[in-house]
């Protein structure tokens, strides 16, 4: 079984259900997993993330000499990973094993065995630390902007920054997509989950000015092509992928002297976030900028800054030191 996709440079490559992981004398068969995938007109890289998830059970299930899978299977393989896996792994691994067997007992083919089967228990809060603006303007800083690398790095940080964009966000955007609403300059984006362009962020001016400064080193170009283009020897005037961009973002912590395992670029969007709010921005605001689709993913900011800001520890301490 091969689904070839096209989103970033891991993406690239056939995702293969080899004929040696097909489980053997069982109800479950190739051939419905494929049925399955046309019946749920999935994106690409959905597929090629349910084959995966697919395909690790399936390996399961052949390791264990296992024909016919029950509902205590799917428990011990959800115990099983567990004990290497992160809850968000294994949670996205479930969920393709769920609406696998959903689809399977509708149609008749095969029980649902993971019917009821809880996820794991995620951890409140974020996996990613934000940036202060201290940090953040430090960040910035120490990027040598009088350089095509530098210039391009520069606009799409005080980009992400200051819009909360993902990397997925920045990699899809094209110069035509920066637009003018109102008085404002704004940057159409596809966002998360969907298919076209129908949302946008306002460009603050010193940051539309750095997009400007780089596109006018970057010489001519169309508007179908992409904002922030590869300066590789490889791929070089051809679109980033979401690696490169979380590379020199990284690169950038880095070389400011912020080194550590939860910042990433993802951690840009809660730089964002964080201070907006701490800056008068409400919730509903900071949702819209966001683009979440629930204010609870949002307030999970609101609460972690109600606790920042809650000094009950340096209280106590004065009421004995002081």
């Amino acid at each position: 079984m091969c689904i070839h996709t096209k989103e970033g440079a891991d993406m690239n490559e056939i995702i293969t259900l080899e004929a040696n992981t097909s489980i053997q004398n069982t109800g479950i068969s190739e051939s419905m997993f494929y049925k399955w995938l046309s019946f749920i007109d999935a994106s690409e890289k959905t597929q090629a993330t349910y084959t995966r998830a697919i395909k690790q059970f399936y390996l399961y299930l052949q390791a264990e000499g296992i024909s016919n899978p029950t509902r205590e299977d799917v428990l011990t393989y959800k115990e099983k990973l567990s004990a290497d896996h992160k809850p968000a792994t294994i949670n996205l691994y479930l969920q393709a094993i769920k609406l696998f067997f959903r689809w399977t007992a509708e149609q008749g083919l095969y029980p649902n065995i993971a019917e009821h089967i809880k996820g794991a228990k995620l951890a409140k809060g974020f996996k990613k630390d934000n940036l202060t603006s201290t940090q953040a303007k430090s960040v910035l800083s120490g990027i040598d902007t009088n350089t095509l690398h530098g210039a391009r790095d520069y606009a799409i940080i005080a980009l992400m920054m200051t819009t909360g964009l993902r990397t997925i966000e920045v990699e899809r955007a094209n110069i035509g997509d920066m637009r003018t609403m109102g008085d404002s300059t704004v940057l159409y984006v596809q966002g998360k989950g969907h298919t076209d362009k129908d949302a946008y962020v306002k460009i603050p001016r010193t940051v539309e000015a750095a997009i400007w400064e780089y596109l006018t080193f970057r010489g001519k170009a169309e508007d179908t092509e992409p904002l922030f283009a590869s300066i590789s020897h490889r791929n070089g005037g051809g679109r980033m992928t979401t690696r490169s961009i979380s590379r020199l973002v990284k690169e950038a912590m880095i070389d400011a002297g912020y080194n550590s395992d939860r910042l990433t670029a993802h951690s840009l969007r809660h730089t964002a976030a964080t201070l907006n709010l701490l800056n008068g921005g409400t919730p509903e605001e900071t949702m819209q900028l966001l683009r979440h689709a629930n204010l609870n993913t949002t307030l999970i900011y609101s609460h972690a800054l109600e606790r920042a800001n809650n000094n009950s520890e340096y209280r106590i301490a004065d009421a004995i030191f002081a």
